[in-house]
């Protein structure tokens, strides 16, 4: 997979993610059980916010090279944030939830941590010419 469109797909990804977080953290709150109040409603709009700067930084940057020592801190940071991620969810999972929503999610996480895996730990390839 190339890593523009890696960058694009967490990109694209990511500002769903945000855009929902931060406008509809009542929704969501509901929709997985938790109490609506004021702390539960700022968290999820702080993190809406945090998905929404990720996402651009993605996408701005996803025509830069990347993999091996170039933009090694973008690599890292989306690595980091998309394998943890997998990895909470891939807790969730064996600890008995089985939500659709966090199948979903689980998956594109992985795929996507995987993808960063390889960018991070791999030698960019040259453009041909």
């Amino acid at each position: 997979m190339s890593t523009k469109l890696l960058m694009t797909l967490s990109a694209l990804f990511m500002a769903v993610l945000g855009a929902a977080a931060s406008f509809l953290p009542q929704e969501i709150a509901t929709h997985f059980g938790v109490q609506a109040d004021s702390h539960a409603v700022l968290l999820l709009q702080i993190v809406g916010a945090l998905y929404l700067g990720f996402a651009i930084l993605n996408w701005m940057a996803k025509e830069v090279l990347i993999g091996g020592i170039y933009s090694r801190p973008l690599a890292l940071g989306n690595f980091l944030h998309f394998a943890v991620v997998s990895i909470v969810l891939l807790k969730a999972i064996a600890a008995g939830f089985r939500a659709p929503e966090i199948l979903v999610a689980t998956a594109i996480y992985s795929f996507i941590a995987i993808g960063f895996g390889r960018v991070l730990f791999t030698s960019p390839r040259a453009k041909p010419s």
